[in-house]
Parts: C-alpha cells; sequence; structure tokens
C-alpha cells in the first residue's frame, strides 16, 4: 500500500519544505528592509518577496489536490514527476520574482502548464475509474479484427473486458488459453 503513494507522498514532502523556504524569506525580507508584521507595505524589493511567497501560497492547496488525484487514480511515477516539475518552476518564480516583476513570467507560465498537466491527468484519470473501458467498448462501432480480439478474450478468460485495464491479468499471468485454442476461435469467426 505504501509503495503505492511513497512518491506522492515525497513530492509534497518537498512542497512544504518550499513553502517553509519561502515563508523563511518573508521573515528575513521583514528584518532586513524593516517592515513589521502585519505591514505589507515597504520597499519594492520588501512587497516582491511578500507577492511571491503569498503567490506560491495561493496556488500550493491547488497543486496538492490535482497531484494527490493524478497519483492515485492515473499513475504515481507520472504525477510525482509533473510534481517536481512544478515545484522546481515555482522555486525559478520565487528567485525571479524577487529580483524583477518581469523575472517571474517564465516560471509562472510553465509551473501553470504544468498544473493544467496535472489537472488533466487527474481528470482522465477519475473517468477511466467512474467510466470503465467496457462501457466505451459497448457503444463503440469497432473494426471486425478489434471484435474478434474483444471477443476472444471474454471467451477465453470467462471475464469482462476489465482484462485490457489490467495487463498482469492476461491469459498468459492467470494460466489460461493456448495458441492452438486462439487459432481454433478465429478459425471459427
Amino acid at each position: 500500500m505504501l509503495d503505492q503513494i511513497a512518491l506522492l507522498a515525497a513530492v509534497t514532502l518537498l512542497g512544504v519544505l518550499e513553502q517553509a523556504y519561502f515563508s523563511l524569506q518573508v521573515i528575513y525580507a521583514r528584518r532586513k528592509y524593516k517592515v513589521s508584521p502585519p505591514g505589507t507595505a515597504g520597499p519594492p524589493e520588501f512587497e516582491r518577496v511578500f507577492r511571491a511567497q503569498v503567490n506560491c501560497s495561493e496556488y500550493f492547496p491547488i497543486f496538492l489536490s490535482v497531484l494527490w488525484v493524478a497519483g492515485l487514480f492515473f499513475q504515481q511515477a507520472v504525477a510525482a514527476v509533473c510534481g517536481l516539475l512544478y515545484l522546481y518552476a515555482r522555486y525559478r518564480y520565487f528567485q525571479g520574482y524577487t529580483l524583477s516583476a518581469q523575472g517571474r513570467l517564465a516560471p509562472m507560465y510553465f509551473s501553470a502548464k504544468v498544473l493544467w498537466i496535472l489537472i488533466g491527468l487527474a481528470t482522465v484519470g477519475l473517468l477511466i475509474h467512474f467510466l470503465p473501458l467496457s462501457s466505451f467498448v459497448r457503444t463503440m462501432e469497432m473494426p471486425s479484427q478489434l471484435q474478434l480480439l474483444f471477443s476472444w478474450q471474454s471467451w477465453n478468460t470467462g471475464h469482462s473486458l476489465r482484462l485490457l485495464q489490467y495487463p498482469a491479468c492476461s491469459r498468459r499471468a492467470s494460466g489460461t488459453g493456448t495458441t492452438a485454442t486462439r487459432n481454433a476461435a478465429l478459425a471459427n469467426v
């Protein structure tokens, strides 16, 4: 069970540490530019550090949500790689914004693209979960070779089309089916 979420947990912890780093940078900037809490106005250098931290914090819950949904329902490794790319982009965003307002733009656009990819992966994963492949196959007009493949797998194993979603459950893994029985089934069609 833990192997199925270990990468997501590692990326989550890295993200939390990154958020802590951003918060510490605001504390250091407050001391450097003598801006006492709860004040948020000060020299432009302080305001850029403050805004960079706040902007990163605003997107963090969205990032965590889609990271976990994509990792649980689509594929953990793909979601984790996207998560690492997102965290790197947000780090570059923070560093760029602290130097100049223009320095934030390229990393901001990149992190937005990665976030949209995660949203897409999460959506696809949930669609696959709630709408099994067999419901699509029954409603589609398939070429005769695909119909033969689906009908043979169903006949050969006694299972529904869900076998296509789980390659580990193929006829070789389950010990059923041979080349001769498949050839005989093909000859009868």
